[in-house]
This record gives structure tokens, sequence and C-alpha cells, in this order.
């Protein structure tokens, strides 16, 4: 065992804090001893905080049409070999109606920044679920909007937004997506969504082309200030169609390793064990969950459209009806120690961070 490995843990256990050095120490040093050590150390926080319990979400994938033409997204609107869709409101009722059966109490809509469903929509259809489904959180993630537009999310009853910042470094960020967007406005809709009182969600992925670990360092800096409700981060998964087709795939292990961090430091968030995690190993969202991470999202999408939603290739769980999804899930975190909870998970408790 490193003494210096278990040293740093330690201290970011007890300080709640992260240098650029400790970082890149971890980084760089992290056998399958040391990784342990640190996965224990996260797992002791989260079992404290969380006492073994996991959290799902219902994921219901709302349409793949996207404005934007990010370099790394299989729905990126320049793809002419993605077969585009949307649900219509019956039918995203209709999902939450079987989500509802199964035990869920939050619904993520997730969708690309699709003009068709304008603010007057969002707010129909978030308002109907939360009539039909009183007792549901809903959470939004459908990128970057006006202030004014997030207000109205709000005051229809959304209760959070997920909006990956992607890299909080800008030059970066000018490397995944093209020049008509920047990470100093994604930053500022994070902030926006805060103001209004949304519980918000941050995130990146780990291994994207030009990845450092300074860029890494940055993120966490920046997660620290805006301080979060959520952080979603999985490794970053190339897509065929898309101009990052040959990049490398991000490491599991890193994104392990950060997961870890993020515990230490962020003892209260609420941690996904992402799908993308799952897709890059077998057992990934097992591993995330035993590296501090407390948060599973089956996917409620119809099975006929799952297959159409490909950000990255060889997602899994693009077959599954919602309740073998939802079974699946269950049986994997049984099986590690751990126990599914059907509640929001927004105790205010669990929210300060």
């Amino acid at each position: 065992m490193d003494r210096e490995f278990a040293r740093i843990t330690d201290e970011i256990k007890e300080k709640q804090e992260i240098t650029k050095e400790q970082l890149e120490y971890i980084f760089e040093n992290s056998d399958e001893e040391n990784a342990e050590y640190l996965y224990r150390a996260a797992r002791e926080v989260s079992e404290e905080v969380f006492h073994k319990e996991v959290y799902l979400r219902g994921l219901i994938e709302f349409t793949n049409y996207c404005k934007n033409d990010c370099y790394y997204c299989g729905i990126r609107c320049s793809n002419k070999n993605a077969e585009r869709y949307r649900l219509t409101e019956e039918e995203i009722l209709s999902c939450c109606e079987m989500g509802d059966k199964l035990g869920f109490k939050t619904f993520v809509l997730q969708g690309g920044e699709d003009a068709y469903f304008t603010d007057e929509k969002i707010c129909d259809i978030v308002s109907g679920i939360k009539e039909r489904f009183p007792d549901s959180a809903v959470t939004l993630s459908i990128g970057e909007k006006s202030k004014e537009s997030y207000k109205k999310y709000f005051d229809a009853g959304a209760d959070r937004y997920l909006l990956r910042h992607e890299t909080a470094n800008e030059e970066h960020y000018s490397m995944l997506h093209p020049a008509n967007l920047s990470g100093a406005h994604r930053k500022q809709c994070l902030r926006d969504l805060k103001e209004i009182g949304f519980q918000v969600g941050c995130g990146i992925m780990i291994g994207t082309p030009g990845q450092k670990t300074e860029h890494i360092y940055e993120d966490i800096c920046f997660m620290k200030e805006l301080g979060p409700h959520m952080i979603g981060i999985g490794p970053f998964i190339s897509h065929k169609d898309t101009p990052f087709k040959d990049e490398p795939n991000g490491s599991v292990e890193k994104t392990l390793l950060l997961l870890a961090i993020l515990r230490l430091i962020f003892p209260k968030v609420l941690l996904p064990a992402t799908t993308a995690l799952g897709t890059a190993d077998n057992l990934g969202r097992e591993k995330g969950i035993l590296a501090g991470a407390n948060v599973m999202m089956p996917n409620l999408s119809p099975v006929n459209v799952r297959k159409k939603y490909l950000l990255y290739d060889g997602k899994i769980c693009t077959g599954e009806e919602a309740a073998e999804c939802n079974m699946c899930l269950r049986n994997r975190v049984e099986r590690i120690g751990f126990k599914v909870v059907d509640i929001r998970g927004d105790h205010p408790d669990f929210l300060k961070n």
C-alpha cells in the first residue's frame, strides 16, 4: 500500500478539498490496492449519508432532434444517419404511467435542443406530469435556454435541471464544440438555474479528446463554486457518425477514481452510476456504486425509439422493456449489498453541500 496515496485520500476526505498535485498523484499511482483504498473511503462517506440506498430516476428520451453540432454527439444536427423521432405528450405521460407503476418517484425528460418543443409545450408536459403524478419530481435535461425559459419551466413545476458543463476550460470546450457555443454561456446557464431555485446537476465526460488532468481539476473547482445537487460523469465513448469516431474511449478506471474523489469532496451530492459507465464495462454501474455513486437511471422510453437515441456507440439497454430494465438494475444493486429506495431523494439534508 502506497502511504502517500493513503495520506492524500485521507486528507481529501477530511478537508473535502483537493489540489491539482493530489489529483495528478492519484491518477498516476492508482494500482489496484491504492484504488481500492480510495473506493473504500468513498463508500464509507456514501454509506454514512445514504445508508446503502440507491435512488432510481426514470429516464424518458423524448426527442433526438437537436439544433447543435457538438463534435462528440451521435444526435448532432449534421448526422444524416440519425433516425429522428419525437414523443407526443401522451406518449411521455404513458412512460410516466409505467414508471409510476414500477415505483419511480422522479422522471427525467432528456432530449436534444429541439425547437419544436417550445416553452409552452415543455410547460404543458411538465404541468401534465405533476398533475397526474403529484408526488413525483420532474427533472429536465434539454440544454441551454434563456433564464426566462428556465423560470417558466420552474413555475410549471419542474424540480431539477441537468446540464453537463462538459469542461470548465474554455480552450478545451472549443475543441469539443462548434464556434457558436461557449463554455462561459453554459456555465452561466447553470448559475441561472441555481438562482431560480432548481436542484441543479452538472458534469463531464472522462477522456474526451484533448482533456488533461488540469482540465479535470478546473472542473472540480467549478463544481465547488457552483455547489450542484447532482454531478454526472461517465467515460467518453465515440460514435461512428461524428468527427471523433476514431478517438479512443475514455478510461473506466479514471472515471471510477473521479467518482470516488467527488464523493469525498461532496459527501451529500447525488452521483449517478451512468449508462455510459455500464456500456464501457459490463459491471461498470456496480463498480460506480462501490466507488461512491448512489443514483441509477433506468430507461422508461418506448423500446421502439431507444436505438434512435444514441449519443455514443454500443449503448446498453436499448432493447429492454421498462419493467425488465427496472428489475435488472434492482437485482444488480442488491447483489452488491445495496438497496433501491423508491423515494424522490430530495430530502433537504441530502441537498446541502
